[in-house]
């Protein structure tokens, strides 16, 4: 029903790429070589460009699935308790069945809480790799200082 639009692939750039080197000398070969590396740099980029496109584009058609799923449980979940007050309600009177349907429902939700703070403490206790990469510049800037001492 839906057809999935195929991306275009890059077209590589056109300069020495189809050269054929068997007859070239090696100072030719050599000299071609900064073309070569910027030509397949250059075509990396494009590849790079068209996958991180496509790739948000089906990050966010999946998040618009995700949100309309999140906004149907949104709806559900009251009818859920609803459902188990009166279940609970054939026993005992509807305020008690009421009253233990959210007595669990607060249990549960400080027993999430508590497991959300403890991840978030773990988050907290590791070392960003952005501070460690910057630290470890700095140490090899004063390695290089030491070194011309």
């Amino acid at each position: 029903m839906f057809a999935r639009k195929q991306q275009a692939e890059p077209t590589p750039p056109q300069a020495s790429v189809y050269h054929d080197y068997d007859d070239d000398s090696l100072l030719g070969i050599i000299g071609a070589l900064p073309t070569l590396v910027k030509n397949l740099i250059n075509a990396e980029v494009a590849r790079a460009k068209v996958w991180a496109s496509s790739s948000g584009k089906d990050a966010g058609v999946g998040s618009v699935w995700f949100l309309a799923a999140l906004f149907v449980l949104f709806w559900t979940v009251p009818v859920i308790f609803t459902v188990l007050i009166a279940v609970i309600a054939i026993w005992l009177p509807v305020w008690a069945s009421a009253l233990i349907v959210l007595g669990v429902g607060l249990l549960i939700i400080a027993v999430l809480v508590f497991l959300g703070l403890q991840r978030f403490k773990k988050v907290q206790q590791r070392q960003n790799p952005a501070a460690a990469m910057s630290q470890d510049v700095q140490l090899v800037k004063e390695a290089r200082d030491a070194a011309w001492q």
